[in-house]
């Protein structure tokens, strides 16, 4: 590769470059990301994950660069093209468009109006044009190129021929085209109209039936709507500057005078911008646009899911848990700390007061055999009649009772996942103990689900597939080697994410734990069919086992760096196990005195702290939630009305709120807080409690508007 690239990233990271070269060789020996960030601080000069990943990510688009440029030479070559000057112009550039741009007028292609013309032996005359002589007469200069046999027969005839040729070198001058480029990028407008007879199909996209706005200023999550409207065949869009000044822009490339041959000059620049240009650079810059937005909604998409991921747990409790509904009733089962199913049933709550009966004491049945310690209730139809029906028994105060998020659930049920972990149970009761499980650890259990379906994102069906699984994949991999995994105890699913590893792996992990019995240590991971020293390497930080024989292995220190420990217990007369248990020792340790050619004092640091509280989770604590009592329907809210709520999603237009009456409500980004907010999730996060008020309410729309500033300030213009 290239060795400027390595100098190109480094600028616009603004880092070293030895540190974009050390991770560039850390990649290519087959090093992940978290790895990368947790264990080899001293080779990156401890850059974050952030940064790894850009570095990455930049070195695959110059890698796809230099491919397309290889196709490129290797054509010219073939067709003897390439000359010194070509190479020259191909090495000088730096994007895939200048790439293009250069090969454009080499390119191959079907017969245009310019190539007819070149047959007729008219490419002198549309030299001499463009030379643009004083004295040229235009038509007396066309005289010479009247030829019947190659059908030529009048002055106009030859001077169009000219003129298409012009047109396609006007195409094809990458000066044009950059130049034009630029000024889109500065000037086009972006319309969008509704196409004729389609006002009542399309009415979602009303907003936009006749919308115009800078190009430069339209919001991603805007355009992406439009370009929506624009795939269901709803709205017709356009992405331009004012046609004639663009066009005049064009000219300073060409004019070198007023005479007559710059009229036919000025004729075939026009028709070069509204036949080919105009078209072509609007495509691109659309491109351009669209690529923008669509990583801004795969942004907000991983910032929402990493927050989901990272909710607090309930931990390790006997789980009762429910999916409510009304006319099939509630299925209901239980769940043992480590999420095993112990029994499943069903209740009824609207059926009749005997079957209401009949279910209160199945449930305090329940709760007494198994010593339930809480219970989940899923966030979706007939949830907050569950939950008053829960709460009318009566039930002991410590049993929390908690309304679980069940976005995707119902994707998980219908899974190969929940086939094969539940092959004896309909997709009702898998359904239900996904919901208890996520109460106990939403990570564990929504990473079995495709990221796409868990319901934070914005137009997730509308962007790029490839770019958006690599996005949410980033970000499920971060958080789970970031809290750690029970190797123990994880699904295959949880550990196919670990570094290293993949869902072979994990597979092969999980075949061994259940033929085998538990992990007695990490090193006993080596002895997996196909973990070789390098899949070892990678995971083993990450993998705890938390009743190992070795007390460093329920930790985050790596086992390469367990030598280093036991020095430390070694030289202050103790033993690993009590450098974890006592401060005052690990307060002796000397860490310069352990610093060596590959392990400097990031690491050694990381090393401490995580003596101080080995494996300890990075979530925040469990804190149990209820919604206001009494109202449970959107017909119940009334404007003005203060309730607690949970964020469901964030957009760049807002966040959406859970306030426990099956319907959402928008708190719209200029309703977020007093002062001007940018970003919404500077504000608030998927799962965070927050406390909103009631604006607007529309019953028929099933809109609900609410708002997060203070009062004081709804009078305020915003």
């Amino acid at each position: 590769m290239n060795d400027t690239y390595f100098q190109r990233i480094a600028d616009e990271l603004k880092i070293h470059v030895i540190q974009v070269l050390s991770t560039a060789q850390l990649l290519e020996e087959g090093a992940t990301v978290p790895f990368i960030a947790r264990y080899r601080k001293e080779r990156t000069g401890s850059l974050d994950e952030v940064a790894i990943t850009t570095i990455r990510d930049r070195l695959e688009e110059f890698e796809e660069f230099d491919k397309r440029k290889e196709a490129i030479v290797k054509s010219l070559t073939e067709r003897n093209l390439l000359t010194d000057e070509l190479t020259k112009k191909l090495d000088s550039a730096k994007t895939l468009a200048e790439l293009e741009d250069i090969y454009l007028p080499f390119r191959p292609k079907k017969r245009t109006k310019a190539t007819v013309a070149r047959e007729k032996g008219l490419e002198p005359l549309a030299l001499i044009l463009l030379e643009q002589s004083p004295t040229c007469n235009p038509e007396k200069e066309a005289e010479a190129f009247l030829n019947e046999e190659k059908g030529v027969k009048k002055v106009d005839e030859a001077l169009q021929g000219a003129r298409d040729i012009i047109a396609e070198m006007v195409n094809e001058n990458a000066d044009v085209r950059a130049m034009l480029r630029e000024y889109f990028a500065l000037e086009a407008v972006l319309n969008s109209k509704v196409i004729k007879e389609k006002e009542a199909e399309g009415i979602k996209f009303k907003d936009y039936y006749d919308w115009q706005e800078p190009a430069s200023k339209a919001a991603p999550h805007r355009l992406l709507a439009i370009l929506r409207g624009q795939n269901e065949g709803v709205l017709k869009v356009s992405v331009q500057p004012e046609a004639d000044r663009t066009i005049k822009n064009i000219y300073k490339f060409y004019r070198k005078g007023f005479c007559p041959a710059w009229e036919q000059v000025r004729e075939a620049i026009e028709d070069a911008y509204k036949r080919m240009l105009s078209s072509s650079i609007e495509n691109e810059f659309l491109k351009q646009l669209r690529e923008k937005a669509e990583e801004e909604a795969i942004k907000v998409f991983s910032v929402n899911l990493r927050e989901m991921l990272m909710a607090a747990p309930l931990g390790q409790k006997t789980v009762l848990a429910i999916d409510p509904g009304f006319r099939t009733g509630c299925k209901t089962v239980v769940l043992d700390p480590q999420g095993k199913l112990l029994e499943n049933t069903v209740i009824y709550i609207s059926q009749s007061e005997k079957a209401l009966e009949a279910s209160a004491i199945l449930i305090k049945q329940l709760i007494v055999k198994y010593k339930v310690q809480a219970i989940a209730i899923g966030n979706g139809t007939a949830s907050r009649e569950t939950e008053a029906f829960i709460k009318s028994l009566k039930l002991p105060p410590q049993i929390v009772v908690v309304m679980v998020n069940e976005s995707g659930a119902s994707i998980y049920s219908a899974s190969e996942v929940a086939r094969e972990e539940f092959p004896d149970y309909d997709v009702t009761v898998r359904g239900a103990v996904s919901i208890g499980r996520r109460l106990m650890d939403p990570l564990a259990e929504l990473v079995k689900i495709d990221p796409k379906s868990i319901g934070v994102g914005q137009y997730q069906h509308d962007v790029d597939q490839t770019n958006l699984k690599k996005g949410l994949d980033d970000v499920v991999m971060s958080c789970v080697n970031g809290v750690g995994v029970e190797v123990n105890t994880a699904s295959k699913q949880l550990l196919s994410y670990v570094s290293g590893l993949g869902p072979q792996l994990a597979k092969n992990i999980v075949v061994y734990r259940e033929a085998n019995g538990p992990f007695k240590n990490r090193k006993a991971l080596q002895k997996v069919p196909r973990l070789g020293p390098k899949a070892f390497e990678q995971a083993a930080g990450f993998l705890r086992i938390r009743n190992s024989d070795n007390p460093l292995d329920k930790s985050a220190v790596h086992p390469e760096s367990y030598p280093i420990v036991e020095q430390m217990a070694k030289d202050l007369n103790c033993k690993v196990d009590d450098l974890l248990k006592d401060a005052e020792l690990r307060n002796k340790i000397n860490l310069n005195k352990y610093v060596t050619d590959t392990i400097g004092l990031p690491t050694l640091n990381d090393i401490v702290k995580e003596l101080s509280k080995p494996g300890l989770d990075p979530r925040e604590k469990f804190e149990a939630f209820s919604f206001t009592e009494g109202v449970n329907e959107i017909k119940d809210l009334k404007v003005g009305m203060k309730l607690p709520g949970i964020v469901t999603n964030v957009t760049q237009f807002g966040a959406f709120v859970d306030i426990g009456v099956h319907q959402d409500g928008l708190v719209h980004v200029s309703q977020l807080a007093d002062k001007f907010v940018k970003d919404p999730n500077e504000v608030v996060k998927v799962a965070q409690k927050v406390m909103v008020r009631v604006t607007e309410v529309d019953i028929a729309r099933k809109r609900i508007a609410l708002s997060m500033r203070s009062e004081r300030k709804q009078v305020e213009k915003w």
